[in-house]
C-alpha cells in the first residue's frame, strides 16, 4: 500500500509511521508542495497511492471524478 501525505499534513509523520508503513511519501518529497489539488490528485493517480489530506477539496474531487487514487480525508 502506497501512502501519499497531502502538503497540509506536516512531513514529521513519515518518520513515525515508517516502521508500520514503508511506502509512505509526502507530497514534498516529489516536488508538490505548491502544486494545486487537481495536480497533486492526478499524480496520487498515476502513481497509485492512497491520498491522506485534511482537504475536503479531494473528496468533492473523488465525487466528480471518481476513483482512484482513494482518499482518506483525516
Amino acid at each position: 500500500m502506497m501512502i501519499l501525505f497531502d502538503q497540509n499534513i506536516s512531513f514529521r509523520i513519515l518518520k513515525k509511521l515508517s516502521p508500520y508503513f514503508t511506502n509512505c511519501k509526502h507530497a514534498s518529497q516529489y516536488g508538490l508542495m505548491d502544486c494545486d489539488d487537481l495536480t497533486i490528485r492526478q499524480y496520487a493517480k498515476k502513481m497509485n497511492f492512497i491520498m491522506v489530506t485534511f482537504d475536503s477539496d479531494f473528496f468533492d474531487y473523488s465525487i466528480l471524478y471518481g476513483h482512484p487514487p482513494k482518499i482518506i480525508l483525516a
